[in-house]
This record gives structure tokens, sequence and C-alpha cells, in this order.
């Protein structure tokens, strides 16, 4: 368990107005790579994924997400982009299974339990959020480049049992800058070289 830093956490949120916008607002979760998404001690294999839907499907119970051998939760996100994420819900567990607190690490890529002892880049107290109207706002520079986003539900108000049905995700997404131009320019260069290189050998054949 960790415990180290809890006297940091923010306990700040905002109310969030549900209109009609929402659902574009929170429409991060079509950029993340969910092939690679995991999460960590989820009772039944892949049901962490469920909890990344869209924002008219938040209030449904049909799929959710519980955690198996402890409290403990561990979501590692991969984006199909680079995001600079502003916020984010999470609607949990009835009673006692609600997560009660959220610890965010950006860009490291596949953490495990062994590594959430690192100081997150930031750490929420939550507030039991049942139809998604707490958003907590993220530090919008610090989160302004993620191409991953690890989120850790360290623990709930007392049950053995976590349970999440939603995490919403606002912000922008912008595509990755690939290579391609920096490998480009390395096969060329070669290319450029073989050809003085081969004018040498012309010019001293015409010696000999």
């Amino acid at each position: 368990m960790s415990g180290a830093g809890g006297h940091s956490c923010e306990h700040q949120h905002h109310d969030h107005p549900v209109g009609p916008e929402s659902g574009i607002e929170y429409s991060l979760y079509t950029k993340i790579d969910t092939d690679n998404l995991e999460c960590l001690n989820e009772h039944i294999e892949g049901a962490g994924k469920s909890v990344f839907k869209p924002w008219e499907d938040r209030l449904k119970k049909d799929k959710y997400v519980d955690s198996d051998a402890d409290e403990e939760l561990l979501f590692n996100i991969p984006f199909t982009g680079n995001v600079k994420l502003k916020g984010i819900i999470l609607i949990g567990g009835e009673g006692e299974m609600h997560p009660s607190k959220m610890r965010l690490f950006k860009n490291r890529p596949k953490m495990s339990f062994d590594d959430v002892s690192a100081a997150p880049d930031q750490e929420f107290e939550l507030t039991r959020d049942g139809d998604g109207s707490a958003e907590y706002p993220t530090k919008i520079v610090k989160f302004s480049s993620v191409h991953h986003l690890t989120i850790h539900l360290p623990s709930n108000f007392g049950d053995d049992t976590s349970r999440v049905y939603y995490i919403g995700l606002r912000g922008e997404w912008s595509p990755a800058h690939h290579h391609g131009v920096t490998i480009c320019s390395y096969e060329s260069a070669p290319n450029v070289s073989d050809h003085k290189k081969s004018l040498m050998d012309d010019v001293s054949h015409q010696i000999m």
C-alpha cells in the first residue's frame, strides 16, 4: 500500500455541468490504444477496459471493473498520440466500494504495483460520485504532453473490493510525431557518400 505523500493529496474538485457538450469534451477514450490498455488486479480479465466508454454510457451499470486480491487497481493507459489532459471524472461503486484516492503518473509505461511507491505527478482525494458530477482538474502544465497515463487507485472507503463504473478523460489530442523524416535523412546520407566514394575510385583508376 502507498501511504507516502498522503498529506499532499488535493481535495479540490469541480462540479461538472452536464450538457450535450460533455460527450465531446470526454471523447479521449477514443484515443486510447485499447489493445495495449491494461488493468492490474482486476477480478475479471479485460474488465478494466470497459470503464473507458462514451459519456452517454457513464451511468450504465452493466460494465464495470472490480478489484481482486485487495482494494487496489492500477490502469496503464497508452494513447494513440499526444494528449493534453485537463480533467478526470471517476464513477465508483456504491457505498464503501468507491475508490477514495487517485494517483496519476505521466509517461511511465508498464507500471506495476512495485513501481507505485514513487511520487505521483498528481494525487487526489476522491469523493463518492455516482453520476459523474465531480471533475478532478489536472495540472495542465504537467500533463500537456502525455502519451501514456497511469491511474493508481490505492484505497477505497472501507470495503475489501473496489469497483469502478466509468473513468472519463477530458483534454486535447494531437497525432504523435514519428521519426520518418529523420530516418529518411539517415538513409539519404550514405547514398551521397557512396557517390563520392565512387568518384574517388574513378579518379584513382584514371591515375593508375
